[in-house]
């Protein structure tokens, strides 16, 4: 069991965004400053748009990409669901494929927005973009990511990620090796108080949520049954 916090890791950023990340794998050119990621799951950043800020138009090609929004409000551009708008506690996947996408996340506000970046490696290559939004705002955890191909409500994956915001006393116990982000609260994870900005690898977790909300994040490989 190791932990990393978002606060103690240098902040960078490009164009209308700063950012933390917490894992850049050595699969896409991370080093030792950030953690390897977990199955096909290869980078986590914390991020900031800045008031009016963009990322500005850019694509992807055999990369799934996560938005899991925190504050604030943003706006989608691009070739999937231009005009798609998403405020805190919602979440958005981007599955390049072989046929790729482009698109541009803008803050409309004056306020800053935060939000997580997560990217995912594809198991197979070649597939159609597609895209796919969620609301994750009802105090259980929402499986965005991961499953067998016979299901879909989710990209397919063996590598699962499961997001939402919960509330006081929230319980929830994972086996296998799980990485644990959380944000905007404070949780007990193994008897660890975790809070704002905290990441936790394990090989088992039994978690519980101690403040009067927070916003969680675990990653974890499943076989599919």
């Amino acid at each position: 069991m190791k932990t990393i916090s978002r606060d103690t890791l240098p902040r960078g950023g490009f164009a209308g965004i700063q950012e933390t990340r917490l894992i850049k794998d050595a699969k896409i050119g991370g080093k030792a400053d950030t953690w390897n990621g977990l199955g096909s799951f290869v980078y986590l950043a914390d991020a900031r748009y800045l008031p009016y800020g963009e990322s500005g138009m850019h694509s992807h090609l055999e990369v799934d990409v996560i938005t899991i929004m925190l504050e604030g409000y943003l706006t989608h551009e691009g070739s999937m669901e231009h005009g798609q708008s998403m405020v805190a506690n919602q979440a958005q996947v981007q599955r390049a494929g072989g046929e790729g996408f482009a698109h541009n996340e803008i803050n409309p506000d004056e306020s800053r927005t935060r939000l997580l970046q997560l990217w995912a490696l594809p198991e197979s290559s070649g597939s159609a973009a597609n895209y796919k939004f969620y609301n994750t705002n009802d105090g259980e955890l929402h499986r965005i990511y991961g499953g067998s191909t016979e299901q879909t409500n989710s990209f397919d994956s063996h590598t699962v990620i499961d997001t939402g915001l919960v509330h006081k006393d929230y319980k929830v116990s994972r086996k296998g090796e799980t990485l644990v982000y959380v944000a905007n609260g404070e949780a007990l994870v193994n008897g660890q108080l975790l809070k704002d900005g905290d990441l936790m690898r394990a090989e088992d977790i039994d978690l519980k949520v101690i403040s009067e909300d927070v916003h969680l994040t675990l990653i974890a490989v499943r076989p599919h049954l």
